[in-house]
């Protein structure tokens, strides 16, 4: 004998109705910029990357009916639009901050002071990870490399950088960024919001005086490898360690030294501050 799923306590509920459109005068405005975009390939389904940051540009993340226009303006299911913009960390799925601010927490980033950054953000801003302040300012996040080792430990804001920080200096930069104070990243263009931001990455040119020559650099570790190859540096020495050869001395640091305070190696006070 078996038993309905009402009688197991299992409730199956009622389908998810199909997501809204948007108003009228936004969805000209979309299919405009989606055509300019999906012109750029050979093949439209291609578009659909840049299509999410176009959508993710109009509310701040990639809702319902933002899959759906771009189902509708590819020619592809709901499905494929999902799989998609539910693979990818860069789409936010529910509504978020102004700012994105991710603390790396990688293994270098971690043992230079990553994870102490995070928690000292959790604590100040009051979120987790993932949450977003009561005012709508700021969405905090770890990040698995930030892809600046030589720099760590390493936040980012709207994926602009913010090199060799501490928690001290993480507070500072998210209490301005809340209080409307201009903030400059290490390198890179002037920051501008999350919305502002995704519009840049679906290809749409960055209109701001002087953003685009703000370019960020690689740091000198980043490229010791690419000068090696144009032959512009002498070659590197490599020391076999069982040759018995000179061997250079380890460095102090948090993961050697446990007296060593947390955070960047250098003149630190209280929480790491210079």
């Amino acid at each position: 004998m078996t038993t309905s799923s009402s009688e197991q306590g299992v409730s199956l509920g009622m389908p998810e109705l199909p997501a809204p459109d948007y108003p009228d005068d936004v969805r000209i405005r979309l299919e405009r910029d989606a055509r300019e975009i999906i012109a750029r390939y050979p093949d439209s389904r291609s578009a659909l990357l840049p299509l999410l940051h176009l959508v993710q540009s109009e509310e701040g993340h990639v809702t319902r009916t933002g899959m759906r226009f771009c189902a509708d303006v590819l020619g592809l299911t709901t499905a494929e639009v999902t799989a998609v913009a539910t693979f990818y960390t860069m789409y936010r799925r529910k509504p978020s901050g102004d700012y994105q601010v991710g603390v790396c927490t990688n293994t270098l980033c971690a043992v230079m002071g990553g994870d102490a950054i995070f928690e000292a953000l959790q604590e100040h801003l009051g979120v987790g990870n993932g949450e977003t302040t009561d005012d709508g300012k700021v969405t905090l996040e770890h990040i698995e490399c930030n892809a600046a080792c030589d720099y760590a430990p390493v936040v980012m804001v709207n994926w602009e950088f913010f090199d060799n920080q501490n928690p001290a200096s993480v507070k500072r930069l998210v209490d301005d960024l809340r209080a409307g104070r201009p903030v400059t990243p290490t390198r890179g263009a002037p920051l501008c919001t999350f919305k502002e931001t995704a519009r840049i990455l679906a290809g749409f040119p960055d209109e701001r005086e002087g953003a685009t020559e703000a370019g960020g650099s690689a740091g000198p570790a980043s490229l010791v490898g690419l000068r090696l190859a144009k032959g512009e540096a002498a070659p590197a020495r490599v020391v076999h360690p069982r040759d018995g050869g000179p061997h250079d001395a380890p460095q102090a640091t948090s993961a050697s030294d446990p007296s060593h305070p947390q955070g960047p190696v250098g003149d630190v006070g209280e929480e790491g501050e210079g």
